[in-house]
């Protein structure tokens, strides 16, 4: 009797799988055989799931962000203010730290490897940050779209202090200091007595 595979599920473990070895490597640096050799598989069976390192890495990334918006989601949604939601988003950023971090050097290289070879910007970049956006917004209830930016530009400069400063962040100040932002800027002008 043949063996029966579900396809899409192994396409997302090979995804999982392959984010360490583009991690450690780099986007640019791995080629598609490497990736097959890391994974245990032929380059064949690698080309059939995906069919460019591109499209490896797209999924890849699409597939993650799915994966932290429905985590976020869960933790998130079910909590009543801005501070106990900011505090779960910072505690989520934090179990996941270097996970994080090496998700934002292979946006980088991506992003670079792009430029250098000329081709046209692939919209995954912008496709999994306007998911985020959404979700962010959604779960903060905050319709301000600038003020969306400005929240993931903070959490992006928290994700990359390891770059410039080596002490661990202190993720609890970290909200407390979002959160006291947060509110006085979304304090009413004239508040009703």
């Amino acid at each position: 009797m043949p063996k029966i595979v579900d396809h899409d599920l192994y396409r997302k473990e090979l995804l999982h799988k392959s984010f360490d070895l583009l991690a450690e490597k780099g986007y640019a640096a791995i080629t598609m055989r490497q990736i097959a050799q890391g994974l245990g598989v032929s380059t064949g069976t690698l080309y059939h799931y995906f069919p460019s390192k591109e499209s490896l890495f797209e999924q890849l990334m699409e597939e993650q962000a799915q994966q932290d918006i429905l985590l976020a989601t869960a933790e998130l949604e079910r909590l009543p203010s801005l501070k106990e939601k900011l505090a779960a988003l910072f505690e989520f950023l934090q179990a996941d730290q270097d996970n994080f971090f090496k998700r934002s050097l292979l946006f980088v290289d991506f992003y670079q490897e792009q430029q250098r070879e000329g081709k046209v910007l692939s919209d995954v970049l912008q496709r999994v940050c306007q998911r985020i956006q959404e979700t962010i917004a959604a779960l903060l209830d905050i319709n301000d779209p600038e003020l969306i930016i400005f929240i993931l530009s903070y959490i992006d400069g928290l994700m990359w202090s390891p770059i410039y400063d080596h002490k661990p962040i202190n993720f609890a100040r970290q909200t407390e200091i979002l959160t006291q932002m947060l509110t006085a800027y979304l304090k009413p002008a004239n508040p009703q007595k």
